[in-house]
Protein backbone atom coordinates (compact mmCIF):
# COMPACT_ATOMS: atom_id res chain seq x y z
CA UNK A 1 0.00 0.00 0.00
CA UNK A 2 0.87 3.42 -0.81
CA UNK A 3 1.52 6.05 1.75
CA UNK A 4 -2.58 6.94 3.33
CA UNK A 5 -3.36 10.13 1.87
CA UNK A 6 -7.46 9.95 1.72
CA UNK A 7 -9.91 9.60 3.68
CA UNK A 8 -13.79 8.63 2.59
CA UNK A 9 -16.27 8.22 5.84
CA UNK A 10 -19.64 6.87 5.49
CA UNK A 11 -22.33 9.30 7.12
CA UNK A 12 -24.98 7.47 8.99
CA UNK A 13 -23.91 5.64 12.28
CA UNK A 14 -20.66 7.24 11.49
CA UNK A 15 -20.61 10.87 11.23
CA UNK A 16 -24.55 11.41 11.56
CA UNK A 17 -27.09 9.70 14.21
CA UNK A 18 -30.48 8.79 13.70
CA UNK A 19 -33.20 11.45 15.30
CA UNK A 20 -35.22 8.55 16.88
CA UNK A 21 -37.87 10.99 18.00
CA UNK A 22 -38.75 11.42 14.29
CA UNK A 23 -38.23 7.84 12.76
CA UNK A 24 -40.30 6.47 15.33
CA UNK A 25 -42.89 8.81 14.81
CA UNK A 26 -45.35 6.42 13.69
CA UNK A 27 -45.74 4.78 17.00
CA UNK A 28 -46.65 6.78 20.12
CA UNK A 29 -44.24 8.34 21.74
CA UNK A 30 -43.95 6.75 24.89
CA UNK A 31 -42.96 3.83 22.78
CA UNK A 32 -39.43 5.37 21.50
CA UNK A 33 -36.51 2.77 22.37
CA UNK A 34 -33.31 4.17 23.94
CA UNK A 35 -30.22 4.27 22.87
CA UNK A 36 -29.08 1.22 24.40
CA UNK A 37 -31.93 -0.70 22.60
CA UNK A 38 -31.42 0.96 19.54
CA UNK A 39 -28.00 0.04 19.86
CA UNK A 40 -28.72 -3.97 20.52
CA UNK A 41 -31.37 -3.99 17.07
CA UNK A 42 -28.11 -2.39 15.38
CA UNK A 43 -26.13 -4.93 16.32
CA UNK A 44 -28.62 -7.82 15.62
CA UNK A 45 -29.07 -6.58 12.32
CA UNK A 46 -26.09 -6.46 11.36
CA UNK A 47 -25.34 -9.87 12.39
CA UNK A 48 -28.49 -11.29 9.87
CA UNK A 49 -27.20 -8.65 7.85
CA UNK A 50 -24.15 -9.71 6.92
CA UNK A 51 -24.29 -13.18 6.75
CA UNK A 52 -27.42 -12.96 4.22
CA UNK A 53 -26.72 -9.66 2.48
CA UNK A 54 -27.63 -9.86 -1.17
CA UNK A 55 -27.23 -7.25 -4.34
CA UNK A 56 -30.53 -5.32 -4.53
CA UNK A 57 -32.07 -2.57 -2.34
CA UNK A 58 -28.74 -2.56 0.08
CA UNK A 59 -29.82 0.35 2.38
CA UNK A 60 -33.70 -0.70 2.36
CA UNK A 61 -33.16 -4.49 2.87
CA UNK A 62 -30.92 -3.17 6.43
CA UNK A 63 -33.89 -1.12 7.61
CA UNK A 64 -36.50 -3.96 6.58
CA UNK A 65 -34.52 -6.18 8.92
CA UNK A 66 -33.85 -3.36 11.47
CA UNK A 67 -37.57 -2.83 11.92
CA UNK A 68 -39.20 -6.41 11.93
CA UNK A 69 -37.10 -6.96 14.86
CA UNK A 70 -38.20 -3.54 16.27
CA UNK A 71 -41.71 -4.43 16.10
CA UNK A 72 -41.41 -7.50 17.06
CA UNK A 73 -39.46 -6.58 20.38
CA UNK A 74 -42.49 -4.10 21.14
CA UNK A 75 -45.22 -6.65 20.11
CA UNK A 76 -46.48 -4.57 17.58
CA UNK A 77 -48.11 -5.62 14.39
CA UNK A 78 -46.36 -4.25 11.23
CA UNK A 79 -48.69 -2.06 10.14
CA UNK A 80 -46.33 1.37 10.09
CA UNK A 81 -42.94 -0.98 9.13
CA UNK A 82 -43.27 0.77 5.63
CA UNK A 83 -43.54 4.02 6.80
CA UNK A 84 -40.45 3.62 9.66
CA UNK A 85 -38.43 2.02 6.69
CA UNK A 86 -38.84 5.18 4.59
CA UNK A 87 -38.50 7.57 7.73
CA UNK A 88 -35.45 5.75 8.11
CA UNK A 89 -34.02 6.10 4.87
CA UNK A 90 -34.49 10.15 4.86
CA UNK A 91 -31.78 11.74 5.12
CA UNK A 92 -33.32 14.74 6.69
CA UNK A 93 -33.70 12.51 10.02
CA UNK A 94 -29.87 11.73 10.23
CA UNK A 95 -29.41 14.88 11.73
CA UNK A 96 -27.76 14.07 15.26
CA UNK A 97 -24.01 14.89 15.54
CA UNK A 98 -21.67 14.31 18.52
CA UNK A 99 -20.09 17.24 20.12
CA UNK A 100 -16.77 17.51 18.64
CA UNK A 101 -16.97 16.04 15.43
CA UNK A 102 -16.54 19.40 13.40
CA UNK A 103 -13.13 19.86 15.10
CA UNK A 104 -11.99 16.19 14.72
CA UNK A 105 -13.01 16.28 11.07
CA UNK A 106 -11.14 19.50 10.45
CA UNK A 107 -7.88 18.14 12.37
CA UNK A 108 -7.82 15.05 9.85
CA UNK A 109 -8.49 17.19 7.23
CA UNK A 110 -5.32 18.70 7.75
CA UNK A 111 -3.32 15.77 7.34
CA UNK A 112 -5.07 14.02 4.69
CA UNK A 113 -7.97 14.98 1.86
CA UNK A 114 -11.25 14.04 3.25
CA UNK A 115 -14.31 12.37 1.59
CA UNK A 116 -17.53 10.96 1.69
CA UNK A 117 -19.05 8.03 0.59
CA UNK A 118 -22.99 7.09 1.47
CA UNK A 119 -25.85 5.09 0.38
CA UNK A 120 -28.17 7.96 0.45
CA UNK A 121 -31.69 9.62 -1.00
CA UNK A 122 -29.40 12.54 -3.12
CA UNK A 123 -29.68 14.87 -0.16
CA UNK A 124 -26.44 13.77 1.91
CA UNK A 125 -24.79 17.01 1.38
CA UNK A 126 -27.91 19.30 2.28
CA UNK A 127 -27.98 17.29 5.96
CA UNK A 128 -24.54 17.77 6.50
CA UNK A 129 -24.50 21.64 5.41
CA UNK A 130 -27.49 21.56 7.95
CA UNK A 131 -25.18 19.71 10.79
CA UNK A 132 -22.65 22.13 9.69
CA UNK A 133 -19.78 20.03 8.76
CA UNK A 134 -20.18 19.71 4.87
CA UNK A 135 -16.76 21.79 4.55
CA UNK A 136 -15.07 19.44 5.91
CA UNK A 137 -15.30 17.59 2.64
CA UNK A 138 -13.79 17.64 -0.48
CA UNK A 139 -16.00 15.51 -2.27
CA UNK A 140 -19.55 14.03 -1.23
CA UNK A 141 -20.39 10.56 -3.24
CA UNK A 142 -24.39 9.86 -2.53
CA UNK A 143 -25.81 7.03 -3.85
CA UNK A 144 -28.77 8.52 -4.49
CA UNK A 145 -27.04 10.71 -6.99
CA UNK A 146 -24.90 8.31 -8.72
CA UNK A 147 -27.92 5.71 -9.28
CA UNK A 148 -25.35 2.51 -7.34
CA UNK A 149 -24.96 1.55 -3.63
CA UNK A 150 -22.59 0.48 -1.77
CA UNK A 151 -21.10 -2.42 -1.20
CA UNK A 152 -20.90 -1.71 -5.22
CA UNK A 153 -17.28 -1.15 -6.44
CA UNK A 154 -18.44 1.72 -8.59
CA UNK A 155 -19.46 4.01 -5.79
CA UNK A 156 -16.02 4.07 -4.79
CA UNK A 157 -14.29 3.86 -7.91
CA UNK A 158 -17.05 7.53 -8.65
CA UNK A 159 -15.62 8.63 -5.33
CA UNK A 160 -12.22 8.13 -6.06
CA UNK A 161 -12.37 9.81 -8.85
CA UNK A 162 -13.79 12.94 -7.51
CA UNK A 163 -11.00 13.38 -5.01
CA UNK A 164 -8.44 12.31 -8.33
CA UNK A 165 -7.21 9.27 -5.05
CA UNK A 166 -5.36 5.91 -6.24
CA UNK A 167 -7.24 2.88 -3.85
CA UNK A 168 -3.99 1.91 -2.30
CA UNK A 169 -3.74 5.02 -0.78
CA UNK A 170 -7.22 5.67 0.83
CA UNK A 171 -8.56 4.76 3.39
CA UNK A 172 -12.62 4.08 3.95
CA UNK A 173 -14.01 4.41 7.56
CA UNK A 174 -17.70 2.75 7.87
CA UNK A 175 -19.89 1.20 10.08
CA UNK A 176 -21.51 -2.31 8.61
CA UNK A 177 -18.77 -5.01 7.84
CA UNK A 178 -20.85 -6.19 4.74
CA UNK A 179 -21.27 -3.00 3.26
CA UNK A 180 -18.77 -1.06 3.89
CA UNK A 181 -15.69 -2.74 5.09
CA UNK A 182 -16.13 -5.55 2.43
CA UNK A 183 -17.00 -2.94 -0.08
CA UNK A 184 -13.78 -0.83 0.69
CA UNK A 185 -11.73 -3.58 0.06
CA UNK A 186 -13.20 -4.89 -2.93
CA UNK A 187 -12.30 -1.65 -4.62
CA UNK A 188 -8.82 -2.21 -3.68
CA UNK A 189 -9.16 0.20 -0.84
CA UNK A 190 -8.20 0.16 3.27
CA UNK A 191 -10.72 -0.63 5.42
CA UNK A 192 -11.56 0.35 8.94
CA UNK A 193 -14.79 -0.61 10.84
CA UNK A 194 -16.84 2.70 13.11
CA UNK A 195 -17.82 0.35 15.34
CA UNK A 196 -20.24 3.24 18.25
CA UNK A 197 -22.72 -0.20 18.97
CA UNK A 198 -20.10 -2.91 18.96
CA UNK A 199 -21.48 -5.28 16.60
CA UNK A 200 -18.18 -6.18 15.92
CA UNK A 201 -16.18 -6.40 18.99
CA UNK A 202 -15.55 -10.04 18.70
CA UNK A 203 -14.28 -9.70 14.72
CA UNK A 204 -11.05 -9.56 13.49
CA UNK A 205 -11.87 -6.79 11.47
CA UNK A 206 -9.82 -3.21 12.34
CA UNK A 207 -12.00 -0.87 14.26
CA UNK A 208 -13.01 2.39 15.97
CA UNK A 209 -15.67 3.48 18.04
CA UNK A 210 -15.29 7.00 18.15
CA UNK A 211 -13.60 9.70 16.15
CA UNK A 212 -11.13 10.34 18.89
CA UNK A 213 -10.27 6.13 18.75
CA UNK A 214 -9.69 7.04 15.11
CA UNK A 215 -7.56 10.19 15.40
CA UNK A 216 -5.25 7.54 17.65
CA UNK A 217 -5.54 5.19 15.12
CA UNK A 218 -3.92 7.15 12.81
CA UNK A 219 -1.60 8.39 14.27
CA UNK A 220 -0.08 4.90 15.30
Amino acid sequence: MKSRRAIFFDVGNTLLFPNRAKIMSPIAIERHLKLDQWQALERKTKMKFDHGMQYGQIDHGFWWIFHTYLLEGLGESFLHRDELVANTRNSANWDQILPGTRETLQRIGNKYHVGVISNSDGGIDRVLSRCGIADCFESITDSGNIGVEKPRREIFQTALRAMNASPDESLYVGDVYSVDYAGARNAGMEALLFDVAGAYREGDAPRVESLEQLESWLDL
